[in-house]
């Protein structure tokens, strides 16, 4: 049961690598490979789990501290104990992208975005491709990088009519959102999971990673310059029905906008000061978001008021991307809970060693580079289940803000950009813009890459220098 544990997780993970070739939702693949994995972990139970390292207190409540009937109280701590502390971390991460997810929509059915696109004027290649990618940088952080790359594919639209540019520019959009995205508690859904599970804090990943992110886009922008030419080719303006049907006052859209940004930029706020998860500063800045905008439109009648309110966003939400997380957590849970993921992390410490700094390097480069295989999101979360911050012990590098969880959340965030497929931001922009995985390879994976390892250079060079 402990082998075939491993089996299910690397088929289903392998469903979700190629989910456009079996044409099967990864979300579907990911659900079930986590019920699966904790089915098999349950029905195997008395042979995988150690009954001396079930904690005393749990015995206790279970049966008196008996060690009668072993079979029942190894299944009791399972569904009773492992399996709901993990929900708690997973409803955490879950209810923190649902209200994400909610205002960054609401901004959107507001046009709230116009604010910033509609300034960009330049038609010259080199200088909008700048423009466009530092945009998508900062914008990534302060939002996220999903929904930062579908904003800017729109903006794209409206700026470049050539698909072929339009394209090029879309994959220079994957690689600066992930970027962005990198450096923010909550721009990149990895980097959100070390932020809420306490692996990293607000202020040190913002200073310790915000360099080689930069780096990381920075010298890829720099080949383009050399290589682009000419200008684009502006497509004829027409505004989208929906303008019409859900029209918003220039006032409006101002006033949803920077309150939504700063709904979004209050969350790390309000967790340093309260020390609450950060799903809470999340839902009250949905809640806030809610009243201001159920105020704005209250002398709207019905039809206008219907499509710009949250009730509405909500139906929008891409409710298959949060039960994907849902699955693909639950999955690399089981195996934290098993045993897997420990006996994986011995694995690691015996061949490359996390003694040294050449050691965590070598081991987070590895994961990143794996993360444009496969997702990101269980590469990172099987890194959390294999080192604990709560018993790091003498090793620095695995404590809170330490080397090994600063280095993951940039490697993990910027090394899916390697392939389309790669990242959250990547599949977004393939689906949008129906860019091939073999273009992308030709056209964007060598700058993606040379940045990934020009940014961990960088980082590594920061690190020698601050502890000189």
């Amino acid at each position: 049961m402990y082998i075939l544990m491993i089996v299910i997780f690397v088929l289903g993970y392998a469903a979700i690598a190629l989910e456009h070739n079996i044409r099967i939702d990864k979300a579907a693949s990911a659900l079930v490979t986590g019920v699966l994995c904790w089915t098999v972990y349950v029905l195997g139970a008395n042979e995988i789990v150690d009954f001396s390292s079930i904690p005393e207190y749990i015995l206790n409540m279970t049966h008196g501290g008996s060690h009668e009937g072993k079979g029942q109280i190894i299944n009791h701590y399972i569904t009773h104990f492992q399996i709901l502390e993990h929900l708690g971390e997973i409803a955490s991460i879950l209810f923190f992208l649902l209200g994400a997810m909610t205002i960054v929509e609401l901004v959107d059915a507001h046009e709230g975005f116009a604010v910033i696109t509609d300034k960009i004027k330049t038609t010259k290649k080199v200088k909008l491709l700048w423009v466009v990618c530092i945009l998508t940088f900062f914008f990534s952080a302060a939002l996220d990088n999903l929904t930062t790359s579908i904003v800017m594919i729109s903006l794209l639209r409206k700026l470049i009519a050539d698909k072929n540019d339009r394209w090029f520019f879309a994959g220079m959009v994957v690689v600066a959102a992930n970027a962005g995205g990198a450096w923010s508690p909550i721009g990149d859904v990895t980097t959100t999971m070390l932020w809420i599970g306490s692996q990293v804090t607000t202020v040190a990943i913002i200073t310790k990673l915000i360099f080689p992110s930069l780096i990381c886009l920075i010298v890829p922008l720099i080949i383009l310059t050399f290589r682009m030419k000419g200008n684009v080719q502006r497509p004829n303006r027409a505004e989208d029905k929906h303008h019409y049907i859900s029209p918003t006052t220039n006032r409006e859209r101002n006033i949803v906008f920077f309150a939504g940004v700063s709904g979004l930029l209050f969350v790390p706020v309000f967790k340093t000061y309260t020390h609450l998860p950060p799903f809470m500063g999340m839902m009250f800045s949905l809640g806030l978001l809610w009243v201001l905008t159920e105020v704005l439109h209250r002398a709207k009648n019905h039809e206008e008021r219907s499509h710009l309110s949250v009730i509405s966003v909500l139906r929008k939400i891409d409710t298959a991307s949060v039960l994907f997380f849902l699955g693909i957590l639950l999955a690399v849970a089981s195996l934290q809970s098993a045993g897997q993921l420990s006996e994986l992390a011995g694995i690691l410490d015996n061949s490359f060693g996390t003694s040294e700094p050449t050691g965590i390097y070598s081991i987070s480069i590895i994961i990143g580079l794996l993360s444009a295989i496969v997702d990101n999101v269980p590469l990172v979360a099987a890194a959390m289940g294999m080192y604990d911050i709560s018993t790091a012990g003498g090793n620095v590098f695995f404590a809170q803000d330490g080397l090994f969880w600063e280095f993951l959340a940039y490697c993990a965030g910027t090394g899916g950009s390697a392939l389309i497929i790669g990242s959250a931001a990547g599949v977004a922009v393939m689906g949008l813009e129906n860019i091939s995985f073999g273009w992308y390879l030709k056209r964007i994976s060598l700058l993606a890459i040379i940045g990934y390892f020009a940014g961990a250079a960088a980082y590594i060079l920061q690190e020698s220098i601050l502890h000189i």
